[in-house]
C-alpha cells in the first residue's frame, strides 16, 4: 500500500466498511435468533460463536505477522513492519475478546472464572508475550533496529499459537474440542445441530472480514505514523 493512498479511503475499504458491518449484524441476528438455545447451558452458550470467532483471527493475524516478519528480514522494506505491527495489535484486541467472553461462559459452565485449564494457561501466556512485543517496541528509538527487532520476536512468539490450539489435544483439559478430536474424557463437549454449525461457521466468516477491515484501517494509521515520526526525525537532525 502505498502512501499516497491516505489522501482519501480508498473505495474498497469503504465497501469493505460496509460489507463488514452487515456481515456483524447478520452473525448477532443468526445467534440470537437462528440458532438454537444450547439445552444445558442455555442463553451463555451463545457467547461460543463469539469467543470461537475471535479465538480464530486472532491466532491467524498472530501467524501472518510472523510470516511478515520473515518477509521482512529477507526484504527489510518498512511497510511489512507496519503490516505486522497492526496484525499484533489487531490479534491481542480479538485475543481479549475471547479471554473476555471465555471466562464469562466458564462461570456458569465450569462455577468459576477462571482455572488453570491447559487452553487457558497457554492462551494468557500468549497474550502476555505479545504484550511484551508491544512493550519492546516502545523501548527501541531507532526504527529499522525496532523493526528488525520486532521481526525477530513475532517469529520466535507465534510458537504460542500452536502451542495454544493443540494444548487441548495434548493435555487432559475441560476444555471442548471444536475442530477435530481431541482427549474424550474432556469436559463440556457438545455437538453441534446444523443451525449451530451455519451460525458458527458464519461468525467466522464476519469476524474474518471484519478484522481484515480494521486491520487495513490499522495500517493507514501506521503510515501516518510513520510520516509524523520521520518529521520528527528529520526535526532532531538525525
Amino acid at each position: 500500500m502505498a502512501s499516497t493512498s491516505l489522501d482519501r479511503k480508498p473505495r474498497l475499504l469503504q465497501v469493505l466498511d460496509v460489507l463488514s458491518a452487515l456481515l456483524m449484524l447478520g452473525a448477532i441476528y443468526m445467534v440470537f435468533f437462528y440458532a438454537p438455545m444450547e439445552r444445558v447451558m442455555g442463553q451463555v452458550q451463545r457467547l461460543f460463536y463469539f469467543h470461537v470467532a475471535s479465538a480464530w483471527v486472532s491466532m491467524a493475524v498472530l501467524i501472518v505477522a510472523a510470516i511478515l516478519g520473515i518477509v521482512y528480514l529477507i526484504r527489510p522494506q518498512h511497510k511489512w513492519d507496519i503490516w505486522a505491527v497492526a496484525c499484533i495489535e489487531l490479534g491481542l484486541v480479538y485475543a481479549f475478546i475471547c479471554v473476555t467472553t471465555g471466562s464469562i461462559w466458564a462461570r456458569p459452565a465450569w462455577n468459576t472464572w477462571w482455572t488453570w485449564d491447559p487452553r487457558v494457561v497457554t492462551f494468557t501466556i500468549l497474550i502476555l508475550v505479545y504484550l511484551a512485543y508491544m512493550l519492546l517496541r516502545q523501548g527501541i528509538e531507532d526504527p529499522q533496529r525496532r523493526a528488525r527487532f520486532g521481526a525477530i520476536y513475532a517469529i520466535l512468539a507465534a510458537v504460542t499459537v500452536p502451542l495454544t490450539f493443540f494444548s487441548i489435544r495434548i493435555w487432559r483439559t475441560l476444555h471442548p474440542v471444536v475442530i477435530g478430536s481431541g482427549d474424550p474424557s474432556a469436559q463440556g463437549t457438545f455437538d453441534m445441530t446444523r443451525p449451530m454449525l451455519h451460525t458458527l461457521l458464519f461468525s467466522l466468516l464476519a469476524f474474518s472480514i471484519f478484522g481484515f477491515t480494521l486491520l487495513w484501517h490499522r495500517v493507514r494509521l501506521g503510515w501516518l505514523a510513520d510520516k509524523v515520526e520521520q518529521l520528527r526525525m528529520k526535526a532532531l537532525g538525525r
